[in-house]
């Protein structure tokens, strides 16, 4: 995610704080500055806060280890002034596995709850829950208790993209088509997060931005959710580009920034002897050139790495893998041999042909090798969002 910076890496995870947690603590400050003039209040409050966010940060590798379990890999765990972001490899196929996911991260949150009472009452240092009085005058682990607590609540409501509408959605699944129980569940979401924007009228302006982010979350799941099913079936190879440009890793950049200006391509698989040895981006030609200069040779710039996927698979997990951070072209691989190039772009391309036939009221499947393809209606929104 653009504008985070990596604070530490864990189980080999990766996590970031994003710019905007930054606000979060000068909002802080300031308004407990302005209430109490007190260094001593104002360092307590954020050192709460960052206690608080190290339990999120808990709470959100316990969806990253139990997604481990499954196969699913987690590109890292991102902290938002609304909490933590995991972003998975991709979301369970099966119910019963995305219902375990789901679940991890508020067993993680009720563990970390129950740890605290339990200190508590072997310190002796709590009291009775509803004897607690205003919230300024609650004790730091009581205030670490409580918060872990409205945390389960929270997440657990039935509402995109917390963890209670990725549940709902699960146990809708067991019973129903997976997109129809996505649109469900969005639906629920956005209904709830009216409900949030009503409340914030009532003077928490916060319970508006977090029925924004229930919105957005929402709709971003019925459409990812509604773009899978219309991928489902179709093979990659339906997309594959075939007709591209290969370099060598001792072109100097130029020789791509030639290719780029007289054609369409923008990221040039590095091939040596006919054997594939790494990947040229589009961003990083743009980056060697701003460095280094056209005479550079591409291995000093070029990534070894190369996301691939094999022609025999689906679009649809190709489409997962292309979801990765940094990952702008898969390389189709077949028997060893580089078989073609797949892009966003072309994807785009493909769906907006499928739309446009349906359109014209032909009967058009996404390919001739699978005519009972799902429906494609609406796609063009779907476009519009990737």
């Amino acid at each position: 995610m653009k504008w985070s910076w990596k604070i530490g890496k864990f189980a080999g995870i990766s996590v970031y704080m994003h710019a905007t947690f930054l606000i979060l603590i000068a909002w802080i400050v300031l308004t407990e500055w302005g209430a109490t003039h007190s260094g001593r209040a104002v360092a307590g409050s954020v050192l709460f806060i960052l206690a608080l966010f190290a339990c999120v940060v808990a709470h959100e590798f316990g969806h990253a280890l139990a997604a481990r379990r499954f196969g699913i890999k987690t590109h890292d765990i991102t902290l938002l002034p609304i909490g933590g972001v995991s972003s998975l490899e991709r979301i369970p196929d099966d119910p019963r596995q995305e219902l375990w996911v789901a679940l991890a991260g508020p067993a993680v949150s009720t563990a970390i709850a129950a740890a605290l009472l339990l200190a508590m009452w072997i310190t002796g240092a709590g009291r009775h829950l509803t004897q607690i009085g205003p919230w300024g005058n609650v004790p730091f682990v009581e205030q670490l208790l409580l918060a872990n607590v409205m945390l389960v609540i929270f997440n657990l409501l039935p509402a995109f993209p917390m963890d209670g509408g990725r549940i709902f959605r699960s146990l809708l699944a067991r019973r129903m088509d997976y997109s129809r129980a996505t649109r469900i569940a969005s639906n629920v979401g956005q209904i709830m997060a009216l409900l949030f924007a009503g409340l914030g009228l009532f003077g928490n302006p916060f319970l508006f931005l977090i029925a924004l982010f229930v919105w957005i979350g929402a709709g971003h799941e019925a459409a990812t959710a509604e773009l899978r099913s219309a991928l489902k079936g179709v093979p990659v190879t339906a997309v594959t580009v075939t007709d591209f440009n290969t370099i060598s890793s001792s072109d100097p950049l130029s020789r791509p920034v030639e290719l780029m200006l007289h054609g369409t391509q923008q990221d040039f698989p590095v091939v040596d002897d006919g054997r594939l040895v790494g990947m040229l981006t589009r961003n990083e030609l743009l980056s060697g050139l701003s460095q280094k200069g056209p005479d550079t040779l591409v291995s000093q710039v070029m990534r070894k790495e190369c996301p691939t996927v094999s022609s025999t698979e689906m679009l649809q997990a190709a489409f997962d893998k292309l979801q990765s951070p940094g990952c702008r072209v898969l390389l189709i691989m077949e028997n060893g041999n580089l078989r073609g190039l797949f892009t966003v772009e072309n994807l785009a391309e493909f769906l907006m042909v499928q739309s446009a036939l349906k359109g014209a009221g032909r009967k058009a499947g996404p390919v001739p090798q699978n005519p009972d393809s799902a429906d494609r209606k609406g796609l063009p929104k779907l476009i519009a969002r990737y």
